[in-house]
């Protein structure tokens, strides 16, 4: 399954392949990205890591394992 965020005129999306899952899709690097809107920001990758950016679903998914437990669980 692809992605795509919307894209301006200015900024040429990456097309990307997520290091997790192989999933495709767009990196624009910019504030119309969509990872730009998500909820929480996560830390980019180490430039040596040989990662990139994650795909939406590895993300959100990434960002569930990152967050904190709440009391009642």
């Amino acid at each position: 399954m692809g992605y795509s965020c919307p894209m301006s005129a200015m900024v040429a999306p990456r097309r990307l392949t997520c290091p997790r899952c192989g999933a495709s899709f767009d990196c624009t690097l910019s504030d119309v990205c969509w990872c730009a809107r998500q909820p929480i920001g996560l830390p980019l990758p180490e430039a040596d890591s040989g990662e990139d950016c994650l795909c939406p679903d590895c993300f959100k998914a990434r960002a569930e394992a990152m967050r904190p437990a709440s009391a009642s669980d």
